[in-house]
């Protein structure tokens, strides 16, 4: 019997070995059973900004989209603290006195507010995305993303949306108070030191809101540590950084994505292929995907387009298969819908890999 090891190994080496049907790897890393079995790495190319270089395991990595399960993280605490309610409507004071104020926090962590936003990486003259992260609303993503119209009543329509994360980065940040220093304060203290992500840096913007929809490095091993802890329900060492239960709320299924196949929870993805798994997406290739049943977090970091995101999925998916589940499936909790909601489609080409 070939141990799953080398088959992952063999896997790991056709995303290397394969640019053109993967796009570029940077990194992957395997873990099982809250040891590192399996990492490979890559090389950044060299650019119009300077020369590339060899990626180890100290290189810190850019995240994209996988940042917006961090601020998952950072609700959690706050909610375990007292400082946010969930089911209380979302405290954005230029909401007071207009129908956006009966969005909830909930809903926002659902993709589920209401509000307009083309999630679109290619077209800036239809792209909310672009001009938040690069234009006018750049300063102030949360504001910006805050001012939009509402086209939905609140939860009833799910929209995935960069511009819904930030809302939530400036609500906890409001919460947690001292500007970008507490916020900064905070997330090492409470999430990235106890977890032992050291790595971990995070982006804010002009307005000192941390850019919790897309600017999160750390190396893959830090990223894997992230998948760890909500594979161990928030606790690292017996110790509790999320409040118990936390990953089941993250990964609840709560709205399909038709275009890229996987249920959304609140700021996680689900693999239909695994049940009970959750991840984090990044655009151009960036996964953590953690799956319960098998004690697995598998994450690969990298620059592949969306042409070619269903053979690298695919490679991925490969690896989690070489490992058999450890534990029956029957015990898996968290891998039961919630009621769908409607999917609207704003014209976007890509939102399940967002920046």
């Amino acid at each position: 019997m070939i141990h799953p090891v080398a088959v992952a190994r063999h896997h790991a080496d056709a995303l290397f070995a394969a640019e053109a049907e993967h796009g570029l790897s940077l990194a992957f890393v395997v873990r099982r059973g809250r040891e590192v079995v399996l990492e490979r790495y890559g090389r950044q190319p060299d650019t119009v900004f300077g020369p590339g270089g060899e990626v180890d395991a100290d290189t810190t990595l850019l995240s994209w989209s996988m940042a917006k399960s961090i601020t998952h993280a950072a609700v959690g605490i706050a909610a375990a603290d007292g400082l946010v309610d969930l089911e209380a409507p979302a405290p954005v004071p230029a909401w007071r006195g207009t129908a956006k104020e009966a969005i909830t926090l909930q809903q926002l962590l659902e993709m589920r507010s209401g509000l307009l936003f083309v999630e679109d990486y290619v077209d800036n003259s239809v792209s909310h995305c672009l001009e938040m992260l690069y234009g006018e609303g750049a300063n102030d993503m949360a504001a910006y993303a805050a001012s939009l119209p509402l086209v939905d009543a609140p939860g009833t329509a799910w929209n995935y949306s960069s511009g819904t994360t930030n809302i939530i980065a400036r609500i906890i940040g409001d919460a947690v108070g001292g500007g970008r220093e507490g916020m900064e304060t905070f997330l090492r203290r409470r999430l990235f030191d106890p977890a032992g992500m050291t790595s971990a840096q995070v982006k804010f913007d002009a307005a000192g809101t941390f850019v919790g929809s897309s600017y999160a490095y750390a190396t893959a091993r830090d990223f894997a540590r992230f998948g760890q802890l909500y594979l161990d329900d928030g606790s690292v060492g017996g110790v509790r950084i999320l409040p118990a239960g936390w990953s089941d709320q993250a990964r609840a299924r709560v709205s399909f994505d038709p275009e890229g196949g996987f249920w959304y929870g609140r700021h996680w993805w689900h693999w239909p292929a695994f049940p009970g798994s959750f991840a984090c997406h990044g655009y151009e290739g960036q996964y953590i995907v953690v799956v319960p049943d098998r004690e697995l977090v598998v994450v690969h970091l990298g620059k592949s387009p969306i042409e070619r995101r269903e053979p690298l999925v695919g490679r991925i998916a490969a690896v989690i298969e070489a490992f058999g589940a450890t534990w029956r499936r029957a015990n898996c909790r968290g891998c039961r819908p919630t009621t769908p909601v409607v999917h609207r489609d704003p014209g976007s080409t890509s939102r399940s890999a967002s920046p």
